[in-house]
């Protein structure tokens, strides 16, 4: 899975270049989408800088072997973005998730 891949799948889904978050919450990962997206004016993030994020995500969801989880979770929820509501996908990094996270 590539940046524009996930790009094309947020949008075929929801019409809008959701903004992805990676968060560790209780010693599990979540994928988040959040509910700004670049369409909008407010958007912080350029459409180079936001490109750049996607594929930092990707490159993550591959090193996890979780990119298919992604894709399935994604194509079949009934949950949508809102405000203050972000939808969160469970990601399962495996032996590996030591490599990534540094508990502080």
């Amino acid at each position: 899975m590539t940046g524009q891949e996930l790009q094309q799948l947020l949008l075929e889904k929801w019409g809008c270049s959701y903004d992805l978050q990676l968060r560790r919450t209780q010693g599990k990962i979540f994928l988040q989408v959040m509910w700004k997206y670049l369409e909008q004016a407010s958007f912080p993030r350029s459409p180079e800088d936001y490109a750049s994020h996607l594929d930092q995500i990707a490159d993550y969801l591959n090193a996890w072997n979780s990119a298919d989880r992604v894709r399935q979770y994604i194509n079949e929820t009934r949950e949508r973005p809102r405000l203050g509501k972000a939808v969160s996908i469970p990601i399962d990094p495996g032996q590996r998730a030591s490599e990534w996270f540094v508990d502080s």
